[in-house]
């Protein structure tokens, strides 16, 4: 089954104190930096790998709003890179993939 999961997570945040701070940090809108979410789930076979992709494909069509879904497939190893226009959106996807993926592996260990 899954043998390691590699997360990073990248959040563009910066703290301001005096009011010229602020106005330059709204002139660069950082605001509408996407924050971002990576994680790699290495199984013990191709299958396994496959499975858990297949398994994926109806929730990334649906999409989740305010997110960008990349998911990618090599080998024993299956990628899913999440962004989100803001930090509860991001946390919203992560959960949501985060928590399918556990049920596919929970399912096939079952089966």
């Amino acid at each position: 089954m899954l043998k390691t999961l590699v997360c990073n997570v990248h959040i563009a945040a910066v703290k301001s104190s005096t009011k010229k701070d602020r106005q330059l940090l709204n002139a660069l809108s950082l605001n509408n930096f996407m924050k971002s979410a990576s994680f790699i789930f290495n199984f013990d076979s191709d299958d396994e790998a496959k499975i858990v992709a297949k398994s994926l494909n109806p929730e990334i069509k649906h999409k989740i709003p305010k997110t960008n879904v990349e998911v990618n497939l090599n080998g024993k190893s299956f990628s899913l890179k999440i962004e989100a226009n803001d930090i509860s959106s991001l946390r919203a996807a992560c959960n949501s993939y985060l928590r399918w993926i556990n049920v596919v592996a929970t399912v096939k260990k079952i089966v």
